[in-house]
C-alpha cells in the first residue's frame, strides 16, 4: 500500500484499535528485554524502500551477472525452468511426514532419480538423504565403519588422503573418529601408487579420491589403486566434486570404487555459495547396500513407500528424507538433457577449461605446474609474478573486482604455490573465456602499485585481512563496543 499524504483520520484511529487488541509487546516479552528507546526507522514511501533492495541486489554477484570461474566449485548456469518448476505448489505444499499415500509423484520422482544416479555413476543403490557434500563424506565413512565392523575387523581406524585432496575429506574422517594419513603427489600431480602401496596397511579403513582430482588431472593409474586397496581389504571413496568433468565419458563404479558422493548443487543444477542449498547423494555397491541410511524408497507394483526393514542400518543422516527442492531440480536436469547432453556438458567443460589454460600459459606470464591436459579445470601459479614484480595471486583476484569479473578460487590446492584454481564450466561462450583471459593478461602486466591497492570500484575497498584474522568480529557486542570508541 502506498503512503497517502492525508491520511483519513478514521482509518487511522481504526488501525490503532486494531494494534491494541492484537499486539501487545508488554505481555510477549519481559521488561529487561524491552526497548527503551523507538527503533530509529526512517520514513519511507514504497518506492523508496523498493529501489534500496534493488539496489542491494544489485551490488550482489552471481552466475547471472557474468562467468563465476571458482575452480573446484562448478558454478554453471542452472536452466530456469528448474527452479520454477521446484516452486510448484504440488511440492512446496507437501508435509514431509504425511501419509505416504498422498506423496506418490515425489516419491517416485525421488526413486527414479536413485535409478539415473546409479546409471550416471556406475553404482547400485543410493540414498538421497544427505544434504550436502561433506554431509554426503560423513555418511560415506559412517558406512565404511559398518562395513568393517560387520566383518568383524575393528583395527581398522585409518583414512588415506591425497595431499590434493578437498579440506573437507580429512574434515569429515576426523568428525567420523578415523585418524587421517596424507600421502603426496607425485611430479605429475597424481597419486603415487608407491607410496599409496607402502602406507595401507591391515589398519587401513578407506582411501578417499577425488578423479580427476582438485588440479583437475585424470588419475590414469585408477585400476592398479582400486587393485591396491581392495587388497589390503580396504574401501574406495570417491569425492564426486568433479563430476562435471566426466559424465558420460566414465563411471566410478567401473573404475573400482565401493562408496561415491555426489553434489547435486554443483553438477547438476541447483544455484549454491554461502553455505547452500546443497544435496549430496551417496551410492554405493551392493555389499554396502543394507548398511545405507532408512528409510529407503522402494517401488511396489505401481506404488512408491518408505522401508525401515534395514537392522544394519547406519540409521536416518536427514530429517525429512533429504532437501526435496534440490533433488528435484537435479531430477529436471537429467531429464532435459538426457545421456547424451550431460556427456556434451562433460566435453565442453573440458574443452573451455583448456581452451583458457593454453592462452594463459602461451603468455608466458603465467605457469602451469604438473601434467600440461586438464580435464574440466587448472591451476595455474601466479609464483613467477610474485618473484619478479611482488604480485600475488590474491592481488590478481582483488583486481579482477574492478573489470566486473569474479576472481577464481586461489591458494588451492596448496601443493600449489600462489595458485589460481579455474573452472570456466560448460555454460560460458568463447567470447566471455576470451574477455577473461585478456583480463588476467592485462593485469599480470599493470603497475604492481596499482595491482596491490585493488579493488577500487567496489563498494568495500580492500580489508586488513591480517587483522581480521587476529581480531575477527563475531558478535554484535564487539561492534558496538568499536562504536563507543
Amino acid at each position: 500500500m502506498y503512503r497517502s499524504a492525508v491520511w483519513d483520520e478514521p482509518l487511522l484511529k481504526e488501525l490503532e484499535e486494531i494494534k491494541k487488541a492484537h499486539y501487545t509487546p508488554q505481555s510477549v516479552l519481559p521488561d529487561s528485554l524491552q526497548r527503551k528507546t523507538p527503533l530509529n526507522i526512517p520514513d519511507l514511501d514504497e518506492t523508496q524502500v523498493m529501489r534500496h533492495f534493488f539496489h542491494l541486489s544489485q551490488m550482489n554477484y552471481g552466475i547471472e551477472s557474468g562467468i563465476y570461474p571458482l575452480g573446484s566449485c562448478t558454478m554453471k548456469y542452472n536452466p530456469k525452468i528448474c527452479e520454477e518448476i521446484s516452486h510448484w505448489e504440488q511440492f512446496i505444499l507437501l508435509h514431509p511426514y504425511q501419509d505416504e499415500s498422498t506423496t506418490q509423484g515425489t516419491l517416485r520422482m525421488m526413486h527414479e532419480l536413485e535409478q539415473m544416479l546409479c546409471e550416471i555413476t556406475g553404482m547400485d543403490h543410493f540414498t538421497l538423504q544427505p544434504a550436502a557434500g561433506a554431509q554426503g563424506e560423513f555418511t560415506g565413512l559412517l558406512l565404511t565403519r559398518a562395513y568393517h565392523e560387520s566383518n568383524k575387523d575393528f583395527n581398522r581406524d585409518e583414512i588415506i588422503l591425497p595431499d590434493t585432496s578437498h579440506g573437507t575429506n580429512p574434515a569429515s574422517a576426523a568428525m567420523a573418529g578415523y585418524k587421517v594419513i596424507e600421502i603426496p603427489s607425485t611430479k605429475d600431480g597424481t597419486i603415487d601408487v608407491g607410496i599409496l602401496e607402502k602406507v595401507l596397511s591391515e589398519k587401513t579403513a578407506c582411501f578417499m579420491l577425488t578423479n580427476p582430482n582438485t588440479l583437475g588431472i585424470f588419475e590414469s593409474e585408477i585400476d592398479d589403486i582400486a587393485r591396491l586397496v581392495h587388497k589390503a581389504g580396504a574401501l574406495l571413496y570417491y569425492d564426486g566434486a568433479n563430476m562435471n568433468a566426466i559424465m558420460g565419458k566414465a563411471r566410478p563404479g567401473d573404475m573400482g570404487f565401493d562408496i561415491v558422493h555426489l553434489n547435486l548443487h554443483k553438477t547438476f543444477s541447483t544455484p549454491h555459495g554461502g553455505g547452500g542449498p546443497g544435496s549430496g547423494p551417496v551410492g554405493v555397491k551392493e555389499k554396502l547396500k543394507r548398511f545405507l541410511p532408512v528409510p529407503r524408497i522402494m517401488k511396489k507394483d505401481d506404488s512408491y513407500y518408505f522401508d525401515y526393514d534395514y537392522p544394519d542400518s547406519i540409521g536416518k543422516i536427514k530429517a525429512a528424507y533429504g532437501n526435496i527442492s534440490v533433488i528435484l531440480k537435479a531430477y529436471i536436469y537429467i531429464l532435459l538433457m538426457g545421456g547424451n547432453g550431460l556427456k556434451e556438458a562433460s566435453e565442453i567443460a573440458v574443452l573451455n577449461a583448456n581452451y583458457m589454460k593454453k592462452k594463459l600459459v602461451d603468455s608466458k606470464l603465467f605457469e602451469l605446474p604438473y601434467k600440461m591436459l586438464r580435464k574440466h579445470e587448472f591451476v595455474i601459479s601466479c609464483e613467477r609474478l610474485f618473484s619478479n614484480k611482488g604480485i600475488r595471486a590474491l592481488d590478481i583476484g582483488k583486481r579482477l573486482l574492478d573489470y566486473g569479473l569474479h576472481p577464481p578460487t586461489v591458494y588451492f590446492p596448496l601443493i600449489v604455490k600462489e595458485a589460481l584454481m579455474i573452472e570456466p564450466t560448460e555454460s560460458e561462450s568463447k567470447k566471455t573465456l576470451d574477455f577473461y583471459i585478456d583480463t588476467l593478461l592485462k593485469i599480470a602486466q599493470e603497475d604492481p602499485t596499482i595491482i596491490k591497492s585493488a579493488p577500487y570500484n567496489t563498494v568495500v575497498r580492500r580489508i586488513d585481512e591480517i587483522g581480521a584474522v587476529k581480531n575477527p568480529i563475531l558478535t554484535w557486542k564487539t561492534l558496538e563496543k568499536i562504536g563507543k570508541s
